[in-house]
């Protein structure tokens, strides 16, 4: 008696991307993850990436699967918790090496697409730039590789889950460092004016930020119901920031999304000038910015130029909030 031919099932080649940093970052990183899964339909695009970021990883459209990986400090993680037969490609997202290179060269990739960098000669990607906007950067890389990117690909679609505070201008006083933290006294004369206006106001912040929202609740007598602290579940992030009036934010993760999601913002810089983090020409997205010399943009207290940012420089960036003046002052304005 024999027994039947079983099919083979063969699995597809893996492609494994290595960008191991925040939520602003993996957004930023966005057009290149969608430009990979177009050049290579056929492969398993794992992303290595901190495991806290996996929705935001699927929202993209373009990961198959996230392997979780992080280290403290934007640092290179010391190993990947890899199985099975080495990735066919790797992608080094996570900056210009060497570290982050040697990281992937331990998993012994067919091929590894990366910047070059002195300290691994052997990879002969394109020199990096300190100067380049980091959507664009990532771009660049994959073209010198022959892969069609687009920097202008970076949206998400909007979540089923309803907003928490629909119609409010988020107010998120945190940052991944505090060079990047505006004053929490200025974003409480924002809210103060901001409800004066009847516009309603919604604060959040991420892990560990309970203390900064609350103090900025109190500094401007918000009511409990619009506060956000602690850091919300990605879905319910994602459905307050696309239902809101506005979002008003240091450089960081919340402006991100809020370009992804075409949600107008107001995003305030400092250590760093937009030219390299900024939302994309968009008249809905205006970045505050007084022009100075560079700062550490993980430094340990507010950069100089981010304090030369004042409240009526935000309220009169935000879209429509503004009392209406008088119709004969539109007039007079539009002669």
């Amino acid at each position: 008696m024999t027994t039947p031919a079983r099919h083979l099932m063969t699995a597809p080649p893996r492609l494994l991307v290595l960008r191991a940093l925040g939520l602003g970052d993996l957004l930023a990183g966005v057009p290149a993850l969608r430009a990979l899964r177009r050049a290579f339909p056929a492969h398993e695009l794992v992303l290595a990436a901190p495991a806290e970021l996996a929705p935001v990883a699927a929202a993209t459209g373009a990961v198959d699967r996230l392997l979780p990986a992080s280290a403290p400090g934007r640092a290179v993680p010391r190993a990947l918790d890899w199985t099975g037969p080495s990735p066919e490609i790797a992608v080094d997202l996570h900056g210009n090496g060497p570290p982050s290179h040697r990281l992937l060269q331990q998993l012994r990739p067919l091929r590894l697409l990366a910047f070059a960098h002195p300290g691994t000669p052997e990879i002969p990607g394109p020199v990096w730039s300190a100067e380049e906007h980091e959507r664009a950067r990532w771009c660049r890389l994959l073209q010198s590789y022959g892969i069609d990117a687009d920097p202008t690909d970076l949206r998400l679609p909007r979540p089923p889950e309803a907003s928490p505070a629909p119609g409010a201008v988020v107010l998120h006083p945190g940052a991944g460092a505090p060079s990047r933290c505006w004053p929490v006294e200025r974003y409480a004369t924002v809210a103060r004016t901001l409800r004066r206006q009847g516009v309603r106001v919604a604060v959040t912040g991420g892990a560990g930020e309970e203390d900064l929202v609350a103090e900025l609740a109190d500094r401007a007598g918000l009511p409990g119901t619009g506060l956000f602290p602690g850091g919300l579940p990605f879905g319910r992030l994602c459905a307050l920031v696309a239902d809101a009036r506005a979002v008003v934010s240091g450089d960081t993760g919340i402006a991100h999304l809020a370009v992804a999601l075409a949600t107008p913002s107001v995003t305030l810089f400092g250590p760093v000038p937009p030219s390299r983090w900024g939302p994309p020409p968009d008249p809905c997205h205006r970045a505050l910015w007084h022009p100075g010399p560079d700062g550490d943009p993980h430094g340990p207290r507010p950069d100089p130029s981010l304090l030369r940012v004042h409240p009526d420089d935000v309220l009169h960036a935000l879209p429509a909030t503004q009392p209406a003046a008088p119709a004969g002052q539109l007039e007079q304005a539009h002669e």
